[in-house]
C-alpha cells in the first residue's frame, strides 16, 4: 500500500489518501513547535502526497487550525481534504498557561463544551474563519462519551440528540456546506450508539482500533461495514506507546500495557520489522478503514511515517500474532 493510494467515504465519495496527517502536534501537544517547524511538517506532508488533514479548534485552542489553514490556502481547493470538529466553543481567556491540556503553547482561548444546535453552527463557522477556508469537507463531532465527560455525559448527549446537535451537523451537509458529518472519539461505544441517532457518515476512531487493541471490532466495526460507514484510524500509535513514547490515552502507560507493547516488539523483531510498521498497516486491512493518520510534529516524523506504512511485512508476522494471542484472531490482517 502506498501513502498516496486513495480510498473514497462509501457514501459521498470523497477520495481521503490511505496516510494523512494528524494536526494535533503542530498546535503543540507536549512540546513546543515553532511556526516555521509547523509549515514544514505541512509542506513536507505535500510533497509526500498527503491530501487528507485532520485538525480541530481544541488543537493548541485553535492555533492548529490557524496555521493548518494558513499552509494550504493557495494550494488547489479540489486537491485535498480536510476534516475539523465541533463540540468546543473556543473563547477569548487571558489566563491561559503553557501546558493547558497539554498544549505547549496554546493561543489564548479556552474552550468550553458546547453541542447545541446554535453552538455546532457556531463551531463551523469560526473554524472557517480561523482556516480562512471557504468550506470543511469533513465535520465531526469532538470527544463526546462516558469517558470523556463522566456523569455530564448524559446532559452533553441531549445537547447532541433533542438539543438539535446532531440536527446542526444534518443540515451543513444537506445544504452541501460541508460533505460528510461524523465523530472525532477516544471511545467505541458512543459511536455505535451515535450510529443509532443520526445518518453518520465516518468515525475518526482515536486508539480503539490499534495492534494493540481491537475490542471494537463487535459490534461497531461490524456495523461499520455494514452500513457504509467510514472509519478513520486517530491515535495508531495509542498516544505513542507503540511509536516509544510511554505514553497510552494521553497519560503514562500502565505496567500491564508495556508488558503487552514489549510482546509484540519482540515479535515484530524476529521478522526484522519496526513495530511501528505493523502499528500503521494493521488497521488498514480492515473493510471498514479508509484512512490513518499519525500526527507529524516535524518532516522527519512524517517521512518516517511514510516509510513505515509502505514497507513490506510478511504474512508470517501477522500469523505469528495470532497464534500467540497478541491480535484479535477475528481481525484482518494486510496481505504481502
Amino acid at each position: 500500500m502506498n501513502v498516496t493510494d486513495t480510498a473514497p467515504l462509501p457514501r459521498s465519495g470523497l477520495p481521503l489518501t490511505r496516510l494523512g496527517m494528524g494536526c494535533a502536534p503542530i498546535g503543540g501537544l507536549y512540546q513546543a513547535c515553532s511556526a516555521a517547524d509547523a509549515r514544514a511538517a505541512i509542506d513536507g506532508a505535500w510533497e509526500l502526497g498527503l491530501r487528507y488533514f485532520d485538525t480541530a479548534p481544541f488543537y493548541g485552542y485553535s492555533l492548529s487550525e490557524h496555521r493548518l489553514g494558513e499552509a494550504l490556502r493557495d494550494r488547489p481547493r479540489a486537491q485535498f481534504v480536510i476534516s475539523s470538529k465541533v463540540g468546543r466553543l473556543m473563547q477569548a481567556d487571558a489566563s491561559v498557561q503553557p501546558d493547558d491540556d497539554g498544549w505547549a503553547a496554546p493561543l489564548p482561548f479556552r474552550p468550553h463544551f458546547d453541542y447545541s444546535f446554535d453552538a455546532i453552527m457556531r463551531s463551523h463557522q469560526d473554524s472557517l474563519q480561523r482556516l480562512g477556508l471557504a468550506y470543511i469537507d469533513i465535520l465531526l463531532v469532538h470527544d463526546i462519551g462516558r469517558a470523556t465527560h463522566g456523569n455530564l455525559h448524559e446532559h452533553y448527549w441531549q445537547q447532541l440528540t433533542k438539543g438539535g446537535g446532531f440536527r446542526a451537523l444534518d443540515e451543513l451537509r444537506r445544504s452541501g456546506q460541508v460533505k460528510a458529518i461524523g465523530l472525532g472519539v477516544n471511545e467505541a461505544q458512543v459511536v455505535y450508539e451515535a450510529m443509532q441517532e443520526c445518518d453518520l457518515d465516518c468515525t475518526l476512531l482515536a486508539g480503539r482500533y490499534t495492534l494493540l487493541e481491537q475490542a471494537s471490532l463487535s459490534p461497531l466495526l461490524e456495523a461499520c461495514e455494514r452500513q457504509g460507514h467510514a472509519i478513520v484510524i486517530g491515535g495508531p500509535f495509542n498516544s505513542g506507546v507503540l511509536a516509544g513514547n510511554g505514553k497510552f490515552n494521553y497519560a503514562d502507560a500502565p505496567q500491564e500495557i508495556m508488558q503487552r507493547v514489549g510482546q509484540l516488539q519482540q515479535a515484530c523483531a524476529e521478522f526484522g520489522v519496526p513495530l511501528q510498521a505493523a502499528a500503521l498497516q494493521f488497521p488498514m486491512a480492515h473493510p471498514a478503514v479508509v484512512s490513518c493518520i499519525p500526527g507529524g510534529q516535524d518532516l522527519a516524523q512524517l517521512r518516517q511515517n511514510a516509510a513505515w506504512f509502505e514497507q513490506p511485512i510478511p504474512a508470517e508476522l501477522w500469523q505469528a500474532l495470532k497464534l500467540r494471542g497478541l491480535v484479535d484472531e477475528r481481525a484482518p490482517v494486510p496481505s504481502p
